[in-house]
């Protein structure tokens, strides 16, 4: 048994945080749809060590047509076709395992954020349902590290999405808080779950994103359904400032230019010898016909196909806001993607989907 310190090797230097502790004497529900929410999200707890069959050990054959999270599916490349399937294995399996320690840290940045909701939202049902999210978060982290290490090692956290947890966790604003997380962060990961798990073909991968996908539906809902009430009660100045706060967020988590990610994954794929440049001439040559059958969604990607979209509901995408947008978009996948001119951006912003839980699983598209 290991001998218990109070600093752990492992640890950081804390983080200086700013919130306000609100306390909130009126305990009668004020926000049915969150006291709802709440509700559900009591009923729907689930048990990992119990209700997650961790003996079945990892198809790895299974798991790699698991999809690599690029946006494009590089899988389709003759580059990719060409390679022998124990490189397609093993370079499927590391780069899934980054992908999924960037969930998993992220997950602890949500559980730390949820937590500090708890103290800081104002009305109780918030304060009820952020309480519920703690409670989910801790379970994600666990699942998510437990299934890294039985497929290959948990991997550092990237430095874009270090440091969108250390903004997110040091702003003393709530409502930053909650834009910042329950909205760009989980609605990223909701997206990214919501493809892997529909995609991969490994039982045990999909099992845990069945589950997980479902909590992080509710929890991007109790960011919606809470903001959309708070944004119409602020100022011109205040409702700035949130939007560019969801800008900065988008923009570090995808920005090509954004340090140690892209340069992480290339670094995995020439651990098992693949050509990174070889990889990509035939992505780009073969690019128009890999992506015209792809839904307009999956071409979209997770900002614009469903993070935008929610910003708009929620009152957040005035045309200025839209057009930085717009411009970091295009300079990051094209105009083809992102649309010529913020007009045409905004014209082809799908809607969010009427019932995100059963969009998570498939069963709307």
């Amino acid at each position: 048994m290991n001998e218990f310190t109070l600093q752990t090797p492992t640890q950081e230097a804390g983080l200086a945080t700013a919130m306000e502790v609100v306390y909130q004497w009126n305990y009668d529900a004020e926000v049915e749809e969150l006291r709802n929410l709440y509700v559900k999200a009591a009923e729907a707890q689930w048990i990992g060590g119990r209700d997650i069959e961790w003996e079945r050990p990892i198809d790895l054959l299974k798991f790699s047509t698991t999809p690599l999270g690029a946006g494009i599916p590089m899988e389709k490349t003759s580059y990719w076709r060409s390679l022998p399937q124990d490189t397609v294995v093993e370079l499927t399996r590391r780069t899934a395992a980054f992908r999924l320690s960037q969930f998993l840290h992220g997950e602890q940045g949500a559980l730390m954020v949820a937590a500090q909701l708890v103290n800081a939202v104002p009305h109780t049902d918030a304060k009820f349902y952020a309480a519920t999210q703690t409670m989910d978060e801790a379970r994600h982290v666990e699942v998510f590290a437990r299934y890294i290490e039985k497929l290959d090692e948990i991997r550092p956290i990237a430095p874009s999405l270090k440091g969108i947890l250390d903004q997110t966790l040091e702003t003393g604003d709530w409502m930053k808080k909650l834009v910042g997380m329950q909205i760009v962060v989980e609605g990223l990961a909701l997206y990214a779950f919501r493809e892997m798990r529909n995609l991969t073909a490994e039982p045990l991968l999909k099992d845990i994103l069945t589950y997980v996908a479902r909590d992080e539906s509710r929890h991007h809902a109790y960011g919606v359904q809470y903001i959309e009430r708070c944004v119409p009660c602020l100022g011109e100045r205040e409702r700035a400032e949130l939007e560019d706060f969801a800008l900065e967020c988008a923009r570090s988590l995808i920005d090509r230019n954004a340090q140690g990610f892209f340069t992480t994954l290339l670094g995995i794929w020439q651990e098992v010898g693949v050509d990174p440049v070889a990889m990509f001439n035939s992505l780009h040559n073969e690019r128009d016909e890999i992506t015209r059958d792809l839904p307009r969604g999956r071409r979209l990607g997770p900002v614009q196909g469903f993070v935008i979209p929610t910003l708009r509901r929620c009152g957040l995408l005035s045309e200025r806001v839209a057009a930085h947008f717009h411009e970091f978009l295009r300079d990051n996948f094209g105009s083809r993607v992102a649309g010529d001119n913020v007009q045409e951006f905004l014209q082809y912003l799908p809607e969010l989907p009427a019932d995100t839980a059963k969009w998570v699983l498939g069963e709307l598209q």
